[in-house]
């Protein structure tokens, strides 16, 4: 029941939040956006003329109806149509966050969990030869260009010169075979990169666990490795791990993940974004850009409450 209405006081007291963050969005994205007024209207328009547009564009509403305009339209979800292509935005979120997503997953799954996995490996053999290898490799992941790694992966699984076992593009998913088909070669991109980052900030989070007094008595006292590492370490460094892992969940969910899917021709909302970018599509923009910090903000809230859901003695203040 305390949880319960912690919970719900979060949500309460996230609204000022939430109002705050759309707000810059709107200020930015629409307020402040590019104006299409020109964009539909031919060469020596009468000042007539330019009212007329400006008025179906709502640009000549005052500054608060037009923010009520977008608050509405993130509750709603009703973000118009795309200046590109004319569909209904709403629909292509629709459309493209489920590709995105099956996308995403395997890579972000995999990610995280290998990368705890290490970071165990290595806070506990600190200072050794394998503490020391699993960091060199994680250094490695966070050097190298994300286009690098792609275009590195395509070429040794897609091409042939390589394996020539995956494709260079697309995504015709019809079944799990074609899924893991095209899958593949982009979560293991995905993976070697995000592998150097999650690898690097969990370890710090071990090494801090490692040094508690508690852990170095049952380390001294000869537990067993697996069981000192998982419940007497991973346990009380659950809330950093799962607070990294929580504000990741906005940028998997809305903006997917805009370079890959841009290179690999997947109509996932990250390459919808990309195109939305370079054309310029407002519709589509402030759709992403405002979902993405909504998300955040209850992603936020969420966060706090599994805080408590995981380490009781958190103050439900």
């Amino acid at each position: 029941m305390d949880t319960l209405q912690y919970a719900l006081r979060k949500l309460v007291t996230g609204i000022p939040l939430v109002l705050g963050v759309t707000f810059i969005s709107f200020v930015l994205m629409v307020y402040f956006g590019p104006d299409k007024t020109y964009d539909l209207i031919g060469k020596n328009a009468t000042p007539e003329q330019i009212a007329e547009i400006r008025a179906d564009l709502g640009y000549d509403q005052p500054f608060f109806v037009r923010y009520g305009d977008y608050l509405r339209e993130l509750v709603t979800l009703d973000f118009g149509y795309s200046d590109s292509t004319g569909e209904r935005v709403s629909r292509i979120l629709a459309r493209t966050i489920p590709i995105s997503l099956a996308l995403t997953l395997p890579g972000f799954i995999l990610g995280n969990a290998l990368g705890v996995l290490l970071a165990l490996i290595a806070g506990f053999f600190r200072g050794g030869l394998i503490d020391r290898a699993i960091m060199a490799g994680a250094v490695v992941g966070m050097s190298i260009s994300f286009l690098i790694i792609i275009i590195g992966f395509q070429v040794l699984l897609s091409s042939s010169y390589g394996l020539n076992y995956f494709p260079v593009r697309g995504w015709e998913v019809y079944s799990l075979g074609d899924y893991l088909y095209y899958v593949t070669v982009p979560t293991l991109a995905i993976v070697f990169v995000s592998l150097g980052y999650n690898t690097r900030f969990y370890r710090a989070v071990v090494v801090e666990e490692m040094n508690r007094d508690h852990v170095r008595t049952a380390r001294a006292f000869g537990t067993p490795p697996a069981k000192l590492l998982f419940r007497n370490v991973l346990r009380n460094a659950a809330i950093p791990i799962m607070t990294r892992i929580m504000f990741s969940i906005p940028l998997v969910v809305i903006s997917g993940s805009l370079l890959i899917e841009s290179y690999f021709g997947i109509p996932g909302v990250g390459k919808v974004t990309y195109d939305a970018i370079t054309t310029g599509d407002q519709p589509i923009l402030k759709a992403v850009v405002g979902a993405t910090a909504v998300l955040f903000v209850l992603t936020l809230i969420a966060t706090d409450v599994m805080y408590k859901v995981i380490d009781p003695r958190v103050s439900l203040k």
